[in-house]
């Protein structure tokens, strides 16, 4: 994709060329993040909804520490429920 270019207006505000918004799934109301990384500022669609959301989401008291033998029977006494006959 060759370079695209936008005109920033007097309010602060950029268009987004059409190319770009079809490739990155951009409609009306889309976030954008901007990252500065050295003297460059990277731009692109923000993720819905952040790691620290979905763990939240997931997990709704913190998850009680213990060995890796704990979380393995843990998991195998999940599986063992879950797919138990009758």
């Amino acid at each position: 994709m060759a370079n695209k270019h936008s005109k920033l207006t007097a309010q602060g505000q950029v268009s987004v060329p059409a190319e770009v918004r079809k490739k990155l799934g951009l409609a009306p109301g889309s976030v954008l993040e901007w990252r500065e990384e050295g003297a460059h500022y990277i731009v692109r669609r923000a993720a819905r909804h952040t790691s620290e959301d979905i763990h939240k989401a997931l997990f709704a008291k913190p998850p009680k520490s213990g060995s890796l033998s704990d979380l393995k029977g843990a998991i195998r006494q999940h599986i063992k429920r879950k797919h138990a006959r009758g």
